[in-house]
Order: C-alpha cells, then sequence, then structure tokens
C-alpha cells in the first residue's frame, strides 16, 4: 500500500501549513509520499491549493515520492515536457491517469483494482473496500497507515 499525505497532512488538516515545502518535507522524512499542488506562473514554480504562494526550485520538483496535481495549464506543460515527475491534471473527472500510469480515484467514485484512492475519509470506504487499492491520498494518512498495520 502507498500511503500519500494530502498537501503535507497526515493527522488532520492544518489549513494554514498545507502545500509550504517544509511541511512537505517533513511528511517525505517521516516516510510517506506527498500529494502538492503546483503552479507556474510567469516562469516561477510555486505551490498552493487555490493560488500559487510558495516558491519551489525544480530541484524540490524531483525528489523521490511527490505526487504533483498540476492546477494550471502552464504548470502541467511543463511539468509533462520537463520533467520526470509523477504528475497529473483534472478538471472534474471521476478518474485520472498520471504521467506514470496511476489510476488515480476521486472522492466517492467507484474504486478500481490497484488504484489511489483520494480522501477516504470523506466518503467512509471500509479498509476491506480500500484493500484493493494500490495507495491512498488522505489528510489522515497516519490513521489508514496504522488501520492496515494492524492487518498484517
Amino acid at each position: 500500500m502507498i500511503y500519500i499525505s494530502h498537501r503535507g497532512n497526515i493527522n488532520g488538516r492544518i489549513l494554514e501549513r498545507e502545500n509550504q515545502p517544509d511541511y512537505i518535507i517533513e511528511a517525505l522524512k517521516l516516510g510517506y509520499n506527498v500529494e502538492i499542488d503546483f503552479w507556474l506562473v510567469s516562469n516561477h514554480m510555486m505551490l498552493g491549493h487555490d493560488k500559487p504562494q510558495y516558491n519551489i526550485s525544480k530541484s524540490f520538483l524531483i525528489q523521490e515520492g511527490l505526487w504533483i496535481h498540476a492546477k494550471n495549464f502552464d504548470g502541467f506543460e511543463y511539468l509533462i515536457n520537463n520533467s520526470d515527475t509523477r504528475c497529473f491534471w483534472h478538471t472534474d473527472e471521476d478518474v485520472v491517469l498520471t504521467s506514470k500510469k496511476d489510476v488515480w480515484i476521486f472522492p466517492g467514485k467507484l474504486i478500481i483494482k490497484n488504484s489511489i484512492v483520494v480522501l477516504p475519509e470523506t466518503v467512509n470506504y471500509s479498509i476491506s473496500e480500500l484493500k484493493i487499492s494500490k495507495g491512498i491520498c488522505s489528510d489522515y494518512i497516519g490513521r489508514y497507515k496504522n488501520e492496515f498495520d494492524k492487518l498484517q
């Protein structure tokens, strides 16, 4: 199972820290993968959910364990053409395919075997339902990791 921290969160949302580079690094150091929100604005690489907020470098983007959600077209075009990152773009699709061919399932949608299930806490999927997935992306990823560790 791949455990993916949503914007750096591990045990619940901390809105003021989401997508901050230091917060992302903390989650990576704890052994989690991390989904981040990426923007390219006037050739500046930035993180932030609703708007670009935090400057980053290309070296930040190529860290192992990042799942990069492009938030604008320029950002997506940059990622696809200039890096070997795991990235994706979406608007309102139920499912998207990442650049590494991972199936990314949005909350409340049918779980496909070996997919990444996003924010399962918003739907209350059972652990048995989640067992067929390849990974989970959550604001409460620590809780999911503990639940799956108990099954082993």
